[in-house]
């Protein structure tokens, strides 16, 4: 189990995230491949790295040159895009969700519906080569957990297709709702919204790093040298040191209860809210007033996704309120592996608690895949996954 801490003490964008990934160990020919699996022309962007300096310490650059002009691109093309193509399951999930979160955000801004929402600057190839690149150095590292730091708000003004605006800009300003942020920093802008969406979609909790063993630390510098602190973004990658109180959390509830809504609808709002972020959603029947049998909707989210979600359950579906309230949660180690099986190669997931086996769950998908493969019972796929993964 990998987690990934994200110091934004000099703020994060996303070619920063990329640099610090690769400083981490993600090599960049490795980018290149994956990257090459994205319907993007080969010839219009090439990709590079340099070692640099920021106020005396050692960092990484991440470069993309583009051959063509500004490019504005929707966010339905963008996510068609990503669906498509032969990327890994992970690194497509959260490059979603990043695009998501900044479409919801330009969204916001602009007063427009999700599926009208076009980039500007996020649109162009350079931009969607640090969102997937960073998803893909992230899959990589097999990183499983993601904490960061409170973000830096800056101040001043930022150059954009728009205009001239403050900063934050607008897009970054809604993406930082919910996050912690803070003023201690000199003018300029600290966070773009492309490195606001990365830690607002990805991390599960803010504040300090959690108790862990360091395995690695990265260093990505940002383009400007700003004179106040270096302008690095430090990524700290370790294993949890094994200390219960590493893994205990705060986790927001959602929940209202409905009478008046039909399966296909809460189906559909839980679909929306997976895809924004939620932890988990569940349904659980009730009795209501007037004798009618109703459903009880529960939504689990971190901190800085609580507000969106439950605008989200308002806007899609029939509840006219939600309640929310905060909760402690003790999370057991978890992580996403691949055994060699007497059937072949499985995908499991591991759960132990302070570096003690608990119990080896296969995939559901892998166990349907290969009881038709070998003509067997799932359930008896599943035994015979478990007790082979099980064995010392």
């Amino acid at each position: 189990m990998s987690h990934l801490h994200f110091d934004c003490t000099a703020g994060i964008s996303g070619d920063m995230t990329v640099a610090a990934l690769i400083d981490l160990g993600v090599p960049l020919e490795h980018l290149r491949t994956e990257l090459a699996r994205l319907p993007l022309p080969a010839d219009r962007y090439r990709i590079a790295t340099e070692p640099c300096q920021r106020q005396g310490i050692r960092a990484a650059r991440f470069i993309v040159q583009i051959a063509e002009e500004h490019h504005h691109r929707h966010y339905s093309r963008i996510r068609t895009m990503i669906a498509e193509s032969s990327l890994a399951d992970g690194t497509k999930e959260r490059s979603q969700r990043i695009f998501r979160r900044l479409a919801e955000a330009e969204a916001t801004v602009h007063g427009v519906p999700l599926e009208a929402v076009h980039f500007h600057e996020v649109g162009a190839i350079d931009s969607i080569v640090d969102i997937v690149a960073a998803a893909i150095g992230l899959e990589y590292l097999g990183v499983t957990s993601i904490s960061a730091s409170p973000l830096p708000l800056g101040s001043g003004f930022v150059e954009t297709a728009h205009g001239r605006l403050p900063v934050p800009a607008p897009a970054t300003a809604e993406l930082l709702k919910g996050v912690p942020v803070h003023g201690d920093t000199g003018p300029g802008e600290r966070v773009t919204p492309t490195g606001a969406a990365i830690v607002a979609a990805l991390a599960d909790r803010f504040g300090s790093a959690p108790a862990m063993r360091l395995t690695g630390i990265g260093n990505g510098a940002g383009a400007k040298d700003f004179p106040d602190l270096p302008n690095i973004l430090r990524l700290f990658l370790g294993e949890p040191s094994g200390a219960t109180d590493a893994w205990a959390d705060e986790i927001q509830v959602l929940e209202t209860h409905i009478d008046d809504m039909t399966p296909e609808v809460a189906g559909f709002l839980m679909e929306r809210l997976f895809d924004a972020g939620a932890l988990d959603v569940a349904y659980s029947p009730l009795q209501m007033k007037k004798s009618r049998p109703g459903m009880k909707l529960t939504v689990l989210a971190v901190p800085g996704t609580a507000d969106r979600l439950a605008r989200l359950v308002l806007a899609e579906s029939t509840a006219i309120g939600i309640r929310r309230y905060r909760a402690d949660r003790l999370i057991l180690d978890r992580s996403v592996e691949e055994r060699e099986t007497s059937l072949g190669r499985v995908g499991v997931k591991v759960i132990s608690d302070q570096g003690r086996l608990l119990r080896v769950t296969p995939e559901f998908d892998e166990c349907r895949r290969l009881a038709l493969a070998h003509g067997m019972p799932i359930l008896d796929v599943y035994r015979l996954i478990e007790r082979e993964c099980t064995l010392p």
